[in-house]
């Protein structure tokens, strides 16, 4: 009789069925992944110690620089009319890194204080965490951004769907010889708007101008499906989206309920129209949101952290809605 594969064992858990065991699946293995030869090497290595390891299609490479290093998947690159310029100036024995990004809708500006443990050099990434606490002037201000920003936000360009395509055949391949979970993504909402809006900016906007917030996050997400389309076509398992800092630290309950859950129970929608289950990576101060993201169809939270969440009581609001990934 034909053992169960890992890939069935993770669908089963995820679907809130009965798998033959828990798995064991890291989300994140970076010390592993640094000490691996290659991608494939990364996997079999998870394999080998019993894991139920999963393919990530695309996959974040081992050493991650990009101007958009804290959103893995497809590529991020902008309409080709922008142009971009960079330098530096010295301002009151600061060093400040400026970017401007001259669209034809009009020009976005973001500056940013040089700390010694900026990472980047004399360079300004477009999409990174160390842009929210360092930022002088951040990217986006008003509605008078969100033109210039569309020029930023562009559908994956022909010959990077067609590149992806061929590598998620090959990533496929490598899942189905060690009958693995394939995991697409990441798929990115309000955690966009930290890095070119600002953390505490984004708290306030609900209440100050909640209809620029809500035309920021529509044109995100509308991007986002644009991305997500073309991964979910390559027939993954699971849709992954990034939502650390859609937790309680920037929205109420109430809030998030109007901003946040209608764009999710959308994106959870569509991929489940492609046939993949929806996975939503939140971790800190977000317990009270479980039973407005299970209203959402979410089908499994990731990030659960024993620490800071009371396990019994998500147990219990998750119990057959959705599956709980620590």
């Amino acid at each position: 009789m034909r053992g169960v594969t890992s890939r069935e064992r993770m669908l089963a858990a995820i679907g809130c069925g009965e798998p033959d065991h828990v798995p064991c699946s890291f989300m994140l293995f970076n010390a592993l992944r640094e000490r691996s030869r290659d991608y494939p090497h990364f996997v079999e290595q998870q394999v080998e110690l019993g894991l139920d390891a999963y393919v990530q299609v695309p996959p974040r490479p081992p050493r991650w620089q990009s101007d958009h290093r804290d959103l893995y998947g497809l590529p991020v690159t902008h309409d080709e009319r922008v142009q971009v310029v960079e330098w530096a100036e010295e301002e009151a024995g600061e060093r400040l890194l400026v970017k401007e990004y001259r669209t034809p809708a009009g020009t976005l500006r973001v500056e940013v204080r040089r700390t010694q443990d900026w990472p980047h050099g004399e360079h300004v990434p477009f999409l990174d965490d160390y842009l929210i606490p360092r930022s002088r002037k951040f990217l986006v201000s008003g509605p008078e951004d969100l033109e210039p920003l569309s020029f930023l936000l562009v559908p994956p360009k022909p010959q990077e769907v067609a590149a992806f395509q061929e590598q998620a055949a090959e990533l496929k391949a490598l899942a189905a010889r060690h009958g693995l979970l394939t995991v697409g993504g990441w798929g990115v909402g309000a955690d966009l708007l930290g890095w070119i809006l600002g953390l505490q900016n984004l708290v306030f906007l609900p209440y100050d101008r909640p209809q620029f917030l809500r035309d920021l996050l529509s044109l995100v997400s509308a991007w986002n499906k644009e991305r997500m389309r073309v991964v979910l076509a390559a027939g993954v398992d699971l849709y992954v989206k990034r939502a650390w800092y859609e937790n309680l630290d920037h929205f109420t309950p109430a809030s998030w309920a109007q901003f946040i859950q209608p764009i999710l129970r959308s994106e959870v929608e569509l991929a489940h129209e492609h046939g993949a289950r929806f996975g939503y990576i939140i971790t800190s101060n977000c317990q009270p949101l479980l039973p407005l993201i299970a209203e959402a169809g979410v089908d499994v939270v990731i990030g659960v952290d024993p620490h800071l969440w009371d396990l019994r009581a998500a147990k219990e609001v998750a119990r057959g809605r959705m599956c709980l990934w620590g």
